[in-house]
C-alpha cells in the first residue's frame, strides 16, 4: 500500500508538468503565411473570379489547408469587434513561415460620416440627423474597374463601401527586416523548447521523490538471518 501511495504522489508531480507544455504545442501547430506583396487576393472560393479583397501588405493568414493551387486560409479572429473570415489564397502568392508572428493581423477600425441632403429651411425638426457617423472594421481593398472599395465589417455584416483614398497603415515588423527595412529579408527566428522555471522545479521534485522512494525501499529490506546450525 505504501508503494501505491508513493506512485500516486509521483503521478501528481508528473502530470502538471506535462499539462504545462500543451498550450505551447497547440500554438506551434498553427501555421501562418504572409502577404509579401501588395496584390495578394483573398478569395471566397478556390477560383480567381471570387476575389473579396487584397490582403493588407506584410500581414498574415492562418493556413487551414495547403493546396497545390489554392490554400484554404483564415484571416483575423473572433475578438470583438473583429470577425474571422475563412476563404482562399493562391498558394504561390503567399509565403509560408515556420514561426508564430507576434502581430499576425491588421487590427484597424475607421469611422465615416455620411451627410444627408440639406433640408429646406421651412422643414420641420432641428437637423440633428443631417449626418450619420459609423465605425467599420477594415479587411482590405477591392476594385471595380478603376473605382476602389473597402471590404469592411460592422453590425454582423460584411460589405463594401466606396473608398475615397487608399488606407494608410503601419507595416508589420514581424515580417520586415530590422537591418534593411525591406520585406523578404527577415531571418526566421529559431524556435526552441525552453523549459519554464515551474517545469524545472517540478522535475527536481520528481527526482527527489524517486530518490526518496528508492531510499525507503532499500532501507526496508532486511538482511537474511542465518539459520542456526543443527546440534548433534
Amino acid at each position: 500500500m505504501k508503494k501505491l501511495y508513493l506512485f500516486t504522489a509521483l503521478l501528481l508531480f508528473l502530470f502538471p508538468s506535462l499539462s504545462l507544455s500543451l498550450p505551447a504545442r497547440a500554438e506551434e501547430s498553427t501555421r501562418y503565411a504572409v502577404a509579401d506583396s501588395r496584390d495578394v487576393w483573398f478569395y471566397a472560393e478556390a477560383n480567381e473570379e471570387s476575389g473579396l479583397f487584397v490582403l493588407p501588405y506584410t500581414y498574415y493568414v492562418v493556413v487551414l489547408d495547403e493546396g497545390a493551387e489554392f490554400s484554404r486560409v483564415r484571416y483575423l479572429d473572433d475578438i470583438s469587434p473583429y470577425k474571422s473570415v475563412v476563404g482562399y489564397c493562391k498558394t504561390d502568392s503567399i509565403t509560408f513561415v515556420d514561426f508564430v508572428p507576434e502581430r499576425p493581423f491588421l487590427r484597424m477600425e475607421f469611422t465615416l460620416t455620411y451627410s444627408l441632403p440639406s433640408l429646406p429651411a421651412v422643414s420641420m425638426g432641428n437637423g440633428s440627423f443631417e449626418s450619420i457617423t459609423k465605425s467599420f472594421v477594415y479587411y482590405g481593398s477591392s476594385y471595380l474597374g478603376t473605382t476602389r472599395f473597402h471590404y469592411v465589417y460592422a453590425d454582423g455584416v460584411f460589405d463594401y463601401i466606396p473608398a475615397a483614398e487608399e488606407v494608410s497603415y503601419e507595416l508589420n515588423e514581424d515580417y520586415l527586416s530590422v537591418e534593411t527595412g525591406a520585406p523578404g529579408n527577415a531571418e526566421t527566428p529559431e524556435v526552441r523548447d525552453t523549459p519554464s522555471v515551474l517545469q524545472i522545479v517540478l522535475v527536481c521534485l520528481v527526482v527527489a521523490v524517486i530518490g526518496f522512494t528508492v531510499f525507503i525501499l532499500l532501507r526496508g529490506r532486511k538482511a537474511p538471518v542465518a539459520e542456526p546450525e543443527a546440534e548433534f
